[in-house]
């Protein structure tokens, strides 16, 4: 007979991806509390069963080595481990003495990616930057997506109001700059974007891709059109000026169609094909296209936003959309009904847009964050305002911003630096303590972001896999009692308010929101259903949706058509000129990359390297370089030496470097695999002085660059 009490005890748990924006619903099997498997769950209604190997490796960031489980205070290049009171004591103190003696701004803030996946970082972290009050905080968002927001801002009244391509009912589908077959949708919640491609095509309908490479999505789609890189916003004006030319079809809340009309008249196709390199005709025949398809969606990404006219990049696509009378069409481009209404509550602010500026280059604010691309200079500068104090959370903006060897230098010279981070990084190195909170196995989830861009309206529920051991704290927890004590540290008592905001737990926040939406029911309605609740396909909610004080759109807003303005000024300069022997830098990314971490992960680690620049095999011939070798990369604002790769995937005149490589900076980094993993980082190449013209995002794609052979003499 079996010994019961011997017998395997397994289990099925349905979970939540927290590693990228698909938020893929996944099937954990166990035995003995150990993961036997991950597999994507066939019954989750978004993500339809799909799975990347980033899912799969979430068992290795449980049982990493290199996972700080305790905080750690730097002791020269070694990190001894401290209690949570005595660590959370010490960094509310000197937080207060440096404000105490350089004012609230004396303290900076930055927020990295993995904020907006999790829970508890959304309903207290934010709370904790509240209670710093400085107005220097820093976030991703102006790395890589500041101006979809400020144009979801401008023309939809809020931030947040960011239209998503309808791909499940679409009949032509455009993307500009965008790789949802490397990253699984971005600003676009889209998971299974493989088979929701081969849905489009089996219907009939149509898949064109506008980019510097030929992607992985470029590959299945059915035209692929090269465009020189940071030249997108002649060819997307030059769009608008013929859509607008075979008759628009906005809606009856639109305004300003006329004043756009003339603002880009200016912008030919002829003179789009000058500067971009795509041929006035091609760019005639998609305008045509968008204009006269029944249902047709205009997207762009990472490569539009993330050079120097992105604004007005975003602000042409919104208006094409628009004017073809594709947005809140069933099929173009629509607003999610989440069953957590961000917008509609306002539980997440509309924005501001110039409210200050930074010290150092009076760059503007927008939505009370400040552009990354200044944070090295806040530090640096002298005088009233300058950074002294640093509190980093879950971000390396040494590996992910630009100029990342500036910002590496600015922070060694801090008076006192805390990051709330599970590794020692790049940029946490620098900290004096790491408050280290749970692993996301560890926690309760409930994606208030990404259900708020996704291509379906679903709730779902994620909970805990694995209990919290007794010695650890959540990240809600460490924002609590770090808020908390920084209040009494400042001579001060909690209010009620204080003790309210930070002690109700991130489950019951979410239960009383969900109460009030859609599925009129509580966490424990929703986490009966494993894969979620499907509240259906996306449904027209314009204009009524809309968070403009008079509920219309002004395409005409101030904004976007002084840049366009300025743009026609200058349309004899053009983009930025080379020297006969330049070509331009853009980034890349990979479905078995996680930004600038998990490059110690043995499950995505494994396999071919990726870390090479990538070069159109003429332009190595050229230089006399062949496929393999070492070369050295020169910028304006810095070197590095990395191994290269001939590939025809790429534009003639155009190199790619992926982004989030480079852990060569080693003192106090604790990593196994990290350390010796190859390739350098973007961000020691890309200038923080060149930023976006409107809202100063980082420029990350169009960076002039020279090869030469080998590393530097």
């Amino acid at each position: 007979m079996n010994d019961s009490a011997t017998d395997p005890v397994e289990r099925t748990a349905y979970i939540t991806c927290v590693l990228c924006e698909a938020s893929c619903g996944l099937e954990v099997k166990l035995r003995d509390e150990q993961i036997e498997s991950i597999r994507g769950h066939e019954g989750d209604p978004l993500s339809r069963g799909h799975i990347c190997p980033k899912a799969i490796a979430l068992q290795d960031i449980h049982a990493d080595p290199d996972r700080l489980r305790k905080p750690v205070r730097r002791a020269g290049d070694d990190w001894v481990e401290m209690e949570w009171d005595e660590a959370i004591s010490l960094v509310a103190t000197r937080l207060a003495q440096v404000q105490a003696e350089h004012g609230r701004n004396g303290v900076g803030v930055y927020l990295g990616n993995p904020n907006v996946h999790s829970l508890g970082a959304l309903t207290h972290g934010i709370n904790l930057v509240r209670t710093l009050g400085t107005k220097n905080t820093f976030s991703a968002t102006s790395v890589d997506q500041l101006p979809h927001q400020l144009m979801a801002w401008a023309l939809y009244g809020h931030q947040f109001l960011l239209p998503v391509p309808d791909i499940d009912r679409t009949d032509l589908l455009v993307l500009f700059g965008h790789n949802p077959m490397a990253s699984n949708g971005s600003i676009w919640t889209v998971p299974d974007f493989p088979a929701r491609r081969r849905e489009l095509a089996s219907r009939g309908g149509r898949f064109v891709v506008v980019d510097p490479r030929r992607t992985e999505t470029a590959k299945v789609a059915d035209e692929h059109h090269f465009v020189r890189p940071g030249t997108d916003v002649w060819v997307l004006l030059a769009m608008l000026r013929e859509v607008l030319a075979l008759g628009a079809s906005p809606a009856a809340y639109v305004d300003g169609v006329e004043a756009v009309r003339r603002a880009v008249e200016p912008f030919t196709p002829e003179v789009a094909e000058s500067f971009s390199g795509m041929p006035a005709a091609t760019i005639r025949g998609l305008a045509a296209d968008l204009h006269g398809a029944r249902a047709a969606a205009l997207h762009g990404r990472m490569g539009v936003s993330t050079q120097a006219y992105g604004v007005v990049c975003q602000w042409a696509i919104q208006c094409i959309n628009i004017l073809t009378g594709n947005l809140d069409r069933p099929g173009g481009t629509m607003l999610t009904s989440p069953a957590i209404d961000l917008v509609g509550h306002k539980i997440v602010a509309a924005g501001h847009f110039g409210a200050w500026q930074s010290r150092a280059k009076g760059l503007p604010e927008f939505g009370s964050e400040l552009p990354v691309s200044t944070l090295a200079d806040e530090i640096l500068t002298p005088g009233e305002g300058q950074i002294r104090g640093l509190v980093s959370i879950a971000g390396n903006p040494v590996s992910s911003t630009p100029g990342g060897h500036r910002l590496d230098e600015a922070l060694g010279g801090l008076d006192f630096m805390v990051a709330i981070d599970i590794y020692v990084n790049e940029t946490t190195r620098h900290a004096d303590v790491i408050l280290p909170p749970t692993g996301p196995l560890e926690r309760e989830h409930y994606d208030l972001i990404f259900h708020t861009l996704a291509v379906r309206n679903t709730a779902r529920w994620s909970p805990a896999l694995f209990e919290k051991p007794d010695d650890a704290r959540h990240d809600w927890e460490v924002a609590r009692d770090l808020a908390l004590a920084l209040i009494r540290a400042r001579g001060e008592k909690p209010s009620v308010v204080d003790q309210g905001r930070f002690r109700v737990p991130p489950r019951m926040i979410v239960d009383g929101l969900l109460r009030v939406g859609p599925v009129r029911g509580g966490v424990k309605k929703v986490a009966k259903r494993p894969g979620g609740i499907d509240l259906g396909p996306l449904e027209s909610v314009l204009p009524d949706r809309l968070q403009t004080p008079t509920k219309r759109i002004d395409l005409a807003h101030d904004v976007p058509m002084s840049a366009v303005a300025e743009l026609a000024d200058h349309l004899d300069v053009g983009p930025i000129r080379l020297a006969p022997d330049e070509l331009l830098l853009i980034g890349r990314r990979h479905q078995r990359d996680n930004n600038s971490w998990l490059h110690n992960a043995p499950r995505l680690t494994k396999g071919r390297a990726r870390h090479q620049l990538l070069v159109h095999p003429d332009d190595l011939a050229k230089r006399g370089i062949v496929d393999g070798d070492e070369v050295s990369v020169r910028s304006a604002s810095g070197q590095i030496v990395v191994e290269c790769a001939a590939s025809e995937d790429m534009m003639r005149g155009v190199v790619s470097l992926p982004h989030g490589y480079g852990h060569g900076r080693k003192a106090g980094v604790r990593m196994r695999h990290a350390v010796t993993l190859p390739g350098a980082s973007i961000n020691d190449l890309t200038d923080p002085s060149r930023t976006e013209q409107v809202s100063a995002n980082g420029v990350l794609n169009g960076v002039p660059v020279t090869l030469a052979p080998g590393p530097p003499a």
